[in-house]
């Protein structure tokens, strides 16, 4: 009995130790994209391995756990000490079968995910000839490489393991390799193409650092490769990013996989299942021809080549030239398809295949002969020169772009006055559609509502923030927002989108966007910014939440949303502007979305968050601040008197919105 109340003792501790810290487990990497983040990696399907870098050379592949994992814990005298932390991995290195590869690939606690200016080659993607060696890196890496470094001379193909700490020069190192009985090794070659199982263990109270590897049927070793005493509460921050770095050499390159990984905090990390695929071998470029028959086959085949090339460019050129030539504008554009793969695709534009409508055309529903998927193309009346911007600003903008929460274009096609932009089709309609008029009495549920906002935050995140230039939407509205067969949503319309370089002020000058949606600045300024985006994001905020439109129409007193919620709100019943049609729902969620909208479309375009904020509101990574104290009640008559002013404007010029899927209410343009 007091054996069995021991070990459950001992089971509790153990249980409650391993919860004290991150816990996480890799058995493959197949629908684990939410929790990577990945940087000149990929996930290859259907094995689930991560592929770090290919036999490209001089190339950096980057993988880490994207929340940041605490690191330190604190004794009973306040002095912060680096946690304990164990993990493990199963990783494979493929090089050229005609001969040896390199670089190797490093796990990393840094910081932050990414590394600005970091070098391929011996830097592993981690550091650069400026930063290595510097104490303000707070890197730990442990590598496993198959090249000699600079100052690395342990043996003479280089295949070794070492512990860098701020620098890619190690502080210690050995060849890799493992112990089997005693003080006797057998070698790794990690550039072998078979996978390595590898334990990195720190020991925060002994201070102690472990590394161990193995063949992936031998089991752990007794005796690690390396141990190696230090104390990491120097090096490590309170929260760092674990990950996997990879390089490849301007003259030498290999394929590396991240195939398995386990990581605990104060605790073992949970072992990895062993039976696992493994990365296909590089083919071998090596024949049984002699050097001359060699060289006439090379003759032969760029010969054959040239001649098809020749023959193709002749094909394109005689089919292009007549009615449909490339400008200027369009070398850069996505790809273009031609006139009659559409024509086709939508039954020769026929009025049952429109989805949707819009002061700049029509959006047809296709499938495409050749493939059988489908389509949405959207044929853009060519109306001098406004036609031409409208139809040039989305394929410039949108045709670059690519998020989950974007819609993606296929590609575009000119033929005299006929402007077509393709998509991929989306078959739930607008966000509009399904608020407002919804068939088969299908009713978003909070739930869904509240994933669809936080992807619309997320896509306009990227536009302002996270792309190489800064794209300003223009026109967000509920209507530019579809939902795909899995209820995501995909931001659509670029066609009154800008392109600014991060840090450039906007040069836009004209009043456009939606009634209702429009910020008010743009009145007097004329401006677009991401504080812009950011008014059209609230109202659509406040929209999903209340199912009221921005502006109401047939009362004698013009109703306007902003105005309601925020009238209820400063009389404590802002709970009474949610939907009624809703029935469940999260109150503190709600409440949360309600108070945001507020926020985001405040009069002031200062008072605003950013998207990177608002993310960080509806992810519940930073507490709202309270709205009460932003709104101010004069702002309320101003807000309503700029409306009134934009409504009953002269230069404005009303037009519907060409997103398909619902029909949205009046927009305008002007100044463009």
């Amino acid at each position: 009995m007091a054996l069995a109340i021991s070990l459950a003792f001992l089971l509790f501790f153990h249980i409650c130790s391993l919860s004290q810290g991150e816990n996480f487990l890799f058995n493959g990497f197949n629908g684990s994209d939410g929790n990577l983040e990945l940087v000149g990696a990929s996930i290859v399907k259907p094995s689930g391995m991560i592929r770090l870098t290919n036999k490209t050379r001089g190339v950096i592949g980057h993988a880490f756990y994207k929340k940041p994992i605490t690191m330190y814990e604190k004794n009973s005298s306040s002095f912060p000490n680096a946690s304990s932390f164990s993990t493990e991995i199963v990783f494979a290195i493929v090089s050229p079968s005609s001969g040896s590869g390199g670089f190797g690939l490093a796990f990393t606690l840094s910081p932050s995910p990414s590394f600005p200016g970091a070098e391929a080659n011996h830097y592993f993607g981690i550091f650069n000839s400026s930063n290595d060696n510097k104490s303000s890196n707070h890197i730990l890496a442990v590598e496993f490489d198959t090249v000699n470094g600079y100052n690395e001379s342990r043996n003479s193909d280089g295949n070794h393991v070492g512990i860098d700490i701020n620098s890619v020069y190690s502080v210690a190192s050995e060849p890799a390799a493992y112990y089997t009985t005693g003080s006797h090794k057998e070698e790794v070659k990690m550039e072998s193409g078979d996978l390595i199982h590898a334990w990195i263990d720190y020991d925060g109270k002994a201070q102690l650092l472990n590394v161990t590897v193995s063949p992936i049927n031998k089991g752990k070793p007794t005796k690690p490769l390396l141990s190696y005493g230090i104390d990491l509460s120097s090096v490590l921050q309170e929260t760092m990013y674990a990950g996997f770095s990879a390089s490849t050499g301007d003259n030498q390159s290999s394929s590396h996989y991240i195939i398995a990984w386990s990581f605990a905090v104060n605790g073992i990390a949970r072992s990895l299942n062993t039976d696992l695929p493994i990365p296909p071998k590089e083919k071998s470029s090596s024949s049984s021809y002699s050097p001359p028959v060699k060289a006439l086959i090379v003759a032969l085949s760029v010969l054959v080549f040239l001649l098809l090339a020749i023959l193709l460019l002749f094909t394109l050129y005689r089919r292009l030239m007549p009615s449909e030539t490339m400008e200027d504008w369009e070398i850069d554009c996505p790809h273009r398809f031609r006139y009659k793969d559409l024509h086709a695709a939508t039954k020769g534009f026929k009025d049952s295949n429109v989805i949707g409508a819009g002061g700049f055309g029509e959006v047809y529903k296709g499938i495409l002969p050749s493939t059988g998927c489908q389509i949405a193309v959207k044929k853009i009346t060519r109306n001098g020169i406004q036609g031409m911007r409208e139809f040039a600003a989305e394929i410039e903008s949108l045709g670059r772009l690519r998020h989950k929460n974007l819609v993606n274009l296929q590609g575009w096609c000119k033929k005299k006055n006929d402007l077509l932009i393709v998509y991929d089709y989306i078959p739930n309609g607008s966000l509009d559609t399904l608020i407002f008029h919804p068939k088969d009495n299908f009713m978003l549920s909070w739930q869904q509502r509240f994933n669809i906002l936080k992807g619309i935050a997320s896509g306009l995140l990227y536009l302002h923030e996270e792309w190489e230039q800064v794209v300003i939407h223009r026109d967000v509205k509920s209507s530019n927002v579809l939902i795909d067969e899995d209820l995501n949503a995909r931001l659509s319309d670029f066609g009154l989108a800008r392109l600014y370089d991060h840090g450039e002020i906007s040069r836009t000058t004209g009043v456009v966007g939606t009634i209702g949606y429009i910020a008010p600045e743009l009145t007097r300024t004329g401006k677009a910014s991401a504080a812009s985006d950011v008014f059209g994001y609230g109202i659509l905020l406040l929209e999903v939440a209340s199912g009221k439109r921005p502006i109401g129409s047939g009362h004698s007193d013009q109703f306007i949303l902003v105005d309601w919620v925020i009238e209820n709100h400063q009389a404590g019943r802002i709970l009474d502007t949610v939907d009624p049609k809703l029935g469940h729902y999260v109150v503190k969620e709600m409440e949360l979305v309600l108070e945001l909208g507020l926020l985001c479309s405040h009069f002031k375009p200062e008072a605003r968050p950013t998207m990177r904020q608002v993310v960080r509101y509806l992810n519940g990574d930073e507490p709202l601040p309270h709205v009460v104290n932003l709104i101010e009640s004069e702002s309320i008559c101003e807000m309503n008197s700029r409306f009134m002013q934009v409504i009953s404007s002269d230069s404005i010029i009303s037009y519907r919105s060409s997103s398909y899927g619902g029909i949205s209410s009046s927009s305008m343009a002007s100044g463009r």
